[in-house]
């Protein structure tokens, strides 16, 4: 079968081999595991600091009560780094670029660890507000992890291939240059958002007065505005799909990923179990419609084999 390569030409080739190669892949590991390990020692520093006294800070915030707290540091660090790895895999394939984004949106697993902060143990667990919010992002981070084990397993079934269809090749290769640009562009927007998004939250947590500048819910920060930007990416890959494929079953799975990504987005904007039934909605969804995607493809391959049987004899 002839490879598909999708190469880019000129200066944007090499951007992109800047910017998205295995090897700055590799690179960017190493420095976030760096600045998470640095990130966690400095938080449990500050947290203890304020614990003393030497520090003059509101010691009943969220991420300043408990050590335990300063675990969620570090994980925000490594979120990060997943998110360039969503962003890595686009141009390889649809389906791990969406369990990317799945996997990053279980930061209910990350939000454990500032819940554990606010825990209070009496016998009156059910009715009090944050055990109750534990108690379901516990339940939920189970769930979703089962989830997205589900959905990685459909997404590595393959029922058909492009071998002697070499004009559906060339629709692929250039549908993959098309990723690779967005890609590239993708990766400029999420480094300007997450400096941006980092600058706002430290003047939120040392200047809580100043307007416009204190977050409601610090999960929200950068995850808000980076998942509006990747509706409009989704958007762009359904319509640009069109080129090379408008087989029903295709265009009903992007479709549906749409949406997928649309409802974990809206999750931002409530708390609570509507918050983790939202995501849970989110995911279900995805993994249902690439379920259906998938035996759409196995039907269609059985019959062209079928019909290639038909002409051999």
């Amino acid at each position: 079968m002839q490879l598909i390569q999708g190469k880019l030409i000129g200066p944007f080739h090499r951007l992109y081999s800047l910017l998205l190669s295995d090897t700055t892949r590799r690179r960017s590991e190493k420095v976030i595991l760096v600045i998470a390990i640095l990130s966690f020692l400095v938080h449990l520093a500050v947290i203890y600091l304020v614990q003393f006294g030497m520090l003059d800070l509101d010691k009943n915030a969220d991420l300043l009560k408990n050590p335990i707290a300063a675990i969620y540091t570090p994980f925000s660090f490594i979120l990060v780094y997943e998110v360039y790895l969503l962003i890595y895999y686009l141009p390889r394939s649809i389906t791990t670029y969406i369990s990317k984004q799945y996997e990053i949106i279980t930061i209910i697993i990350r939000r454990l660890f500032k819940d554990l902060s606010s825990l209070t143990l009496s016998n009156d667990w059910f009715s009090i507000k944050y055990d109750l919010q534990f108690t379901y992002d516990l339940i939920a981070s189970v769930l979703l992890f089962f989830i997205i084990f589900l959905f990685l397993a459909q997404s590595r079934k393959r029922y058909r291939t492009l071998e002697g269809n070499e004009r559906k090749q060339e629709g692929v290769g250039n549908f993959i240059r098309i990723k690779k640009v967005l890609a590239t562009g993708l990766v400029l927007v999420v480094v300007f958002l997450a400096i941006h998004s980092f600058e706002r939250w430290l003047v939120g947590v040392f200047v809580p007065s100043a307007p416009g500048l204190a977050f409601q819910r610090i999960n929200n920060v950068f995850f808000e505005q980076f998942f509006n930007i990747l509706i409009i990416v989704d958007v762009v890959l359904l319509l640009f799909s069109f080129f090379h494929t408008d087989e029903f079953h295709k265009v009903m799975r992007n479709s549906g990923f749409i949406i997928s990504t649309i409802l974990i987005r809206v999750s931002f904007s409530v708390d609570g179990l509507l918050n983790t039934l939202l995501i849970t909605a989110a995911l279900l969804f995805g993994l249902l419609i690439l379920s259906i995607h998938n035996r759409f493809e196995k039907l269609l391959a059985q019959e062209e084999a079928a019909a290639e049987g038909e002409n051999k004899e």
